[in-house]
């Protein structure tokens, strides 16, 4: 294991790099990956920008429908959820798209007070919200016309795959439960990522309780800032775990967003670092696959996740040769890797 001598915080204040991706300046759903729609045309996959209220906030979504999409058909649906700093238009879109692709209606939603959703203060990001917002996906989807409600599975992507298994454990309408490059956001706020900070978890959780407090007066404390106008390829080189260091050229330069950051309220940190997605995994007893790369630094979630998941006898770890954590998200042979198991794996059980 690397041991990394700085925080999280205190590496992505660090590392810069000049230039921003240009995805978004051509595309008007303002989607950022590769083959994404440019426009809704009959009788092909098309990409329905939608709102909806989930405990007094408008949710912003967008809808993928399959091609030759009629209301009065039935079809399998997938709610796909967005991983830790980003938003709708990124990879959970990219997955969103291909699993219409397959004859899905998928919907992809900004978590509540993050990307386009309402919500203040901005980024808050807790396991109770972020759980919430997986269960409204699939209180919008399950009415949206063509939709067979008895046919809904989920994807849930990085931090999103933690809170999918968080929301399948209770929500028994998922009859099918997948992970990509699953993260536990509790483990990894607490231990920080491969354990690195197991001795500063006091310190921290005082932090979280100063930052409530001053809350409370109007200042709102932020964990996790970066500039992504001021980062160097001369210190990305410097950062030792391809999750972050792929991560910020991901979500900083190729596949930028301007709704997406890596920014959360540190007061989150309260409930974040006392909470955990494998705690109770064993109440999902749905079929359940996990799909990470065999390169992957953050592969140790996803191992940890399935040898806890016994509730069900339908369980796989599939794994991508080569890939990393972030490359799952954009790489065409990965992501065909992770398609074709996913059409395996819904098109078996939904």
């Amino acid at each position: 294991m690397i041991k990394i001598a700085v925080s999280l915080v205190a590496l992505w204040s660090l590392v810069t790099f000049a230039g921003q991706a240009t995805a978004t300046v051509n595309n008007p759903f303002g989607l950022v990956y590769e083959g994404a729609i440019i426009a809704n045309i009959k009788n092909e996959v098309n990409v329905q920008p939608v709102t909806y209220t989930l405990n007094g906030l408008k949710i912003a979504a967008n809808v993928y429908t399959p091609a030759g999409y009629a209301s009065t058909k039935k079809y399998p649906a997938v709610v796909v959820a967005h991983p830790n700093g980003g938003v709708k238009e990124q990879v959970a879109g990219l997955y969103a798209q291909r699993l219409a692709e397959l004859g899905y209606i998928a919907i992809a939603a900004d978590a509540a007070y993050q990307g386009a959703s309402q919500g203040s203060p901005r980024n808050v990001d807790k396991p109770f919200i972020r759980t919430e917002d997986i269960r409204g996906m699939a209180d919008f989807i399950e009415t949206y016309p063509g939709v067979n409600p008895d046919q809904l599975g989920v994807l849930g992507i990085c931090g999103g795959g933690g809170y999918a298994l968080n929301a399948a454990k209770s929500d028994k309408r998922f009859k099918a439960i997948a992970t990509l490059s699953m993260f536990n956001s509790g483990l990894a706020r607490k231990n920080g990522f491969l354990n690195v900070q197991v001795d500063t978890i006091q310190d921290r959780l005082q932090e979280a309780t100063l930052a409530r407090v001053k809350e409370r007066t109007g200042e709102i404390v932020y964990s996790g800032d970066v500039d992504f106008e001021a980062i160097t390829e001369a210190k990305l080189s410097q950062i030792p775990t391809d999750l972050y260091r792929e991560g910020l050229i991901y979500y900083g330069k190729t596949h930028r967003h301007p709704n997406s950051t890596f920014k959360y309220t540190t007061e989150s940190l309260m409930d974040l670092m006392t909470w955990d997605a494998t705690d109770n995994l064993e109440l999902i007893n749905a079929p359940l696959l996990l799909i990470a790369g065999d390169k992957a630094d953050s592969l140790y979630m996803s191992e940890e996740a399935f040898q806890k998941a016994s509730g069900t006898q339908d369980k796989e770890l599939f794994l991508i040769p080569g890939a990393t954590h972030i490359q799952t998200y954009f790489k065409p042979e990965y992501v065909e890797r992770a398609v074709l198991k996913l059409k395996e794996f819904f098109g078996k059980h939904l």
